[in-house]
């Protein structure tokens, strides 16, 4: 039994001398890039080796694990923080940057290359004038249509609240689905709340909630009502299916339209890759020039402040935003770019891209709510009871218990 083992232990001491020797004899920097996106994991991997192969000084490992942001804060706490991070710019990023765990890439000159409309977006979601994120790829939230049964059917795509619904009336009354509600899984009951929200009382709200200047109570009713409005035209079970049946049954036709984001483009071409779909942004009130895309920061990047690392880590960095680089991960993902000169093609989202190029685009609304509100929950509670005053007094009760702890 000793004989076995003194040899076990020496076979492991062996593998263990074995692989220092050689990450020693690389001599290659190695860089943790810790990102939140299972379905991106592929297309950073081919990027990631991209960047590996052309470097003779340093390595980047992906790192993409389950339920990743409750492994980041975890890890956090225990000051083993990896040299960089990719996130939405969510309260969870804003928790972060204000703890200083980021470095301040304020006067960075890869920030030139981007968008400023998000670098702005990122300072609205930290409340901080420091930019402590390089924003790399955004998403869209709208109403995506099948184009066969709008043709079908001779409907023109909405550009008001008012159209909107008569579309889905008009759908409702041929005995077909206007909308496919997915509210089995509750984070899907906030879509339309965060394009009503952000359009109709802005975001400037949230900088005003977090000084007590303003309440739900007193400006969210407009967007409570219009919630309620839209179910309507939903199906039989709006609260039995989930976000997997939503994009399975929407590729099927089983629905005219589906209150979406762009992220759910590549899942419902699963089940068809010939559908034609549309997307158009979300109509909340009657002056179509006041309507804006719901588009936010989908992945930022960051690096460590307390990094050894963070020459490496701006040089992985700035490879991800060159134009091919930045074209080949919105290409795969359907997202948008935040490089300036890089345009999505995609045909799907071809609506959406004059929005984008006019800056006429919003943040979303949950963005600035804190997580320990448990939005979802509440929306999806709403909407089941709908009782708008419990409603709005339940949102506001819940924010100010998250500020006084905070």
């Amino acid at each position: 039994m000793r004989l076995g083992v003194r040899i076990i232990s020496g076979l492991l001491l062996l593998i263990a001398l074995t692989a220092c020797s050689s990450q020693a004899d690389t001599g290659r920097v190695q860089i943790e890039f810790f990102q939140n996106k299972p379905e991106a994991k592929g297309t950073f991997d081919a990027l990631v080796d991209k960047f590996n192969q052309s470097q003779s000084d340093i390595t980047v490992i992906q790192v993409n694990p389950p339920d990743a942001e409750t492994v980041l804060k975890t890890r956090v706490v225990k000051n083993d923080i990896p040299d960089i991070i990719g996130m939405g710019a969510t309260d969870t990023y804003s928790l972060l940057a204000q703890s200083g765990i980021f470095m301040d890439v304020t006067n960075s000159p890869l920030l030139e290359q981007v968008d400023a409309t998000y670098v702005q977006m990122l300072k609205d979601v930290s409340g901080m004038e420091e930019v402590t994120g390089i924003p790399f790829s955004t998403n869209a939230n709208g109403i995506m249509y099948n184009r066969q049964l709008f043709e079908e059917m001779g409907l023109t795509v909405p550009e008001t609240w008012d159209e909107l619904l008569a579309v889905a009336q008009k759908v409702k009354d041929e005995g077909k689905i206007p909308f496919y509600f997915t509210y089995k899984d509750d984070w899907q009951t906030v879509l339309p709340f965060n394009a009503l929200a952000s359009n109709l009382e802005g975001i400037e709200f949230y900088l005003q909630r977090r000084e007590d200047q303003v309440t739900f109570a007193d400006r969210y009713r407009e967007v409570a009502e219009k919630q309620l409005a839209l179910m309507d035209y939903g199906h039989g079970d709006n609260f039995g299916k989930s976000y997997a049946d939503g994009n399975r049954d929407f590729a099927r036709g089983e629905s005219v339209m589906y209150i979406q984001g762009t992220w759910a483009i590549p899942e419902i071409r699963k089940s068809n890759p010939d559908i034609e779909i549309g997307f158009f942004p979300f109509p909340t009130g009657n002056d179509p020039q006041q309507n804006k895309l719901i588009s936010g920061v989908d992945t930022l990047l960051a690096v460590a402040e307390d990094s050894p690392h963070q020459e490496e880590a701006l040089r992985f960095i700035e490879f991800l935003l060159e134009p091919e680089n930045s074209e080949q991960y919105i290409t795969e993902q359907t997202l948008f770019s935040t490089v300036k000169g890089v345009k999505q093609d995609d045909p799907a989202v071809a609506e959406l891209q004059p929005y984008l190029e006019q800056g006429r685009v919003v943040d979303f609304a949950d963005h600035y709510i804190p997580a320990a509100v448990q939005l979802s929950s509440i929306v999806q509670s709403f909407l089941q009871n709908g009782d708008i005053d419990a409603y709005l007094r339940r949102l506001d009760t819940e924010w100010d218990k998250v500020a006084d702890r905070r």
